[in-house]
């Protein structure tokens, strides 16, 4: 049975990722996880768009973008930090805004809960996966989805935290300090903040782009979470929608509420397109 004391929660700061937030939503509900489901999110976000998520059992916490200073903003604005750490293997949407990604922070400040478990918006949990809330803090995927050489990297799309006053007033402190710059934002400061972090299997955090770069990864039998970095499967004009097309289905299936396929009677992916 899990406590009271624990909560997933993701991120909202812009309009866009409304979709991706009612998907991961639902998907959690379906699991039938009793932990609560937090919805971070920024005053842009205002309270009609956030009925259907609400209406689903999500809780709405309002939080500010972090008190940076302007050197720190000017540093990892949009089209800065794109140009100094390009996207050269997939393609981001328009909509997404690097320097808010760090605002994921404040779920350390959400002092109510002893667990969280963070989700990003671009999430479907496919399994039950309350066992992460007896996990230590911090634990994380690695960013694996062209080669193994990647595993060593961070990818901040599913992980643990306990939140704490201290911790946060300490991450800030590292933060934004003259001359910093994070290449992946979020993610490779909370891989210099916690140099240590405990590599979860990636099927708590499968990328999507393994389905075509890394096939032999895939097995429906273990995957727990599919996690739709780059391109989002609620975009219109997605390029890679051929690719991934059967990883888009089941997306919108979440999406709209429709059946949920058997994933243990779903072939594995077996050749590259």
């Amino acid at each position: 049975m899990i406590k009271a004391e624990t909560a997933y929660v993701t991120l909202l700061t812009h309009h866009a990722y409304l979709p991706g937030a009612v998907a991961l939503v639902r998907s959690l509900t379906l699991t039938g996880t009793t932990a609560d489901i937090v919805i971070l999110h920024t005053e842009g976000i205002v309270t009609d768009m956030l009925k259907p998520l609400v209406n689903l059992g999500a809780k709405p916490v309002q939080v500010d973008l972090l008190d940076v200073s302007d050197e720190f903003r000017q540093t990892h604005r949009k089209d800065k930090i794109h140009g100094d750490a390009p996207f050269t293997k997939g393609r981001k949407p328009d909509f997404h805004t690097p320097l808010a990604n760090f605002a994921k922070l404040r779920l350390w400040q959400l002092t109510q809960y002893d667990k969280v478990v963070f989700l990003d918006a671009d999430v479907i949990v496919i399994r039950n996966i309350d066992a992460l809330f007896d996990y230590p803090e911090f634990c994380g995927a690695p960013n694996v989805y062209e080669s193994l050489r990647d595993f060593h990297r961070l990818n901040s799309g599913v992980f643990t935290a306990k939140p704490s006053e201290i911790t946060f007033s300490a991450m800030m402190d590292k933060l934004d300090t003259p001359g910093v710059f994070w290449q992946r934002t979020d993610q490779t400061f909370l891989q210099s903040y916690f140099p240590d972090w405990h590599g979860l299997p990636i099927f708590y955090n499968t990328l999507q782009y393994i389905w075509f770069n890394l096939p032999e990864l895939w097995n429906w039998n273990s995957v727990r979470v599919i996690h739709y970095q780059y391109e989002k499967p609620w975009e219109t004009d997605n390029p890679r929608a051929r690719r991934l097309g059967p990883l888009i289905d089941i997306w919108q299936a979440y999406c709209s509420g429709k059946d949920i396929p058997e994933f243990s009677d779903m072939p594995n992916p077996s050749f590259r397109i």
